[in-house]
């Protein structure tokens, strides 16, 4: 497995080694002495959750404050999602700003996205089957989330029509003006 740092500090994406031959391919999906050894710090993933969505459907931008900030570490089991992670860490030089990456059944990357993140993404096939498991159970008094049609972020979710639930679209939009604690 290799792992590559992305543009904005703390995004990692995973690269599985993945060996094929004529009865399909063998890949490992997660190795915590690897992960452990390149982030230099102990993951304690805790919860795996999974969702089905169809074309177009954008779920999120999601994250937990403080005491039940989770990292996250997202994977594509059938299907082609945009993965988007939203820095949200008042201190940092990428404040306010997102990195996206396709993540699909082809590929089998796996993005890392920690706490200080919100995230969310895009189906972009038919339907996709979205997993990620965290490193802190779900905890509703502390779960909050940004409008992802938000016109000042200006993601292109790349696709049309987006289908999105009532209480993502009638989250906030982002102002940084706004102290998230993590």
């Amino acid at each position: 497995m290799k792992f590559e740092n992305c543009e904005i500090n703390g995004l990692i994406l995973c690269k599985p080694k993945i060996i094929n031959d004529k009865r399909g391919f063998f890949t490992e999906t997660f190795r915590k002495d690897l992960f452990d050894n390149f982030t230099g710090k102990k993951s304690s993933f805790c919860q795996t959750n999974c969702s089905e969505s169809t074309y177009g459907t954008i779920r999120g931008l999601h994250f937990q404050i403080s005491p039940s900030s989770q990292s996250k570490l997202v994977s594509v089991q059938s299907g082609e999602i945009l993965d988007v992670a939203l820095d949200l860490r008042k201190n940092s030089k990428t404040f306010g700003k997102y990195f996206s990456i396709l993540l699909n059944d082809i590929n089998n990357y796996q993005f890392f996205v920690p706490k200080g993140f919100a995230h969310g993404f895009s189906v972009l096939s038919e339907k996709a089957r979205v997993q990620y498991m965290v490193d802190n159970f779900y905890d509703k008094k502390n779960e909050f989330g940004i409008n992802p049609l938000d016109e000042d972020l200006n993601i292109d979710w790349k696709v049309k029509n987006p289908v999105i639930s009532d209480k993502d679209i009638a989250n906030p939009n982002f102002d940084k003006n706004q102290h998230f604690n993590f």
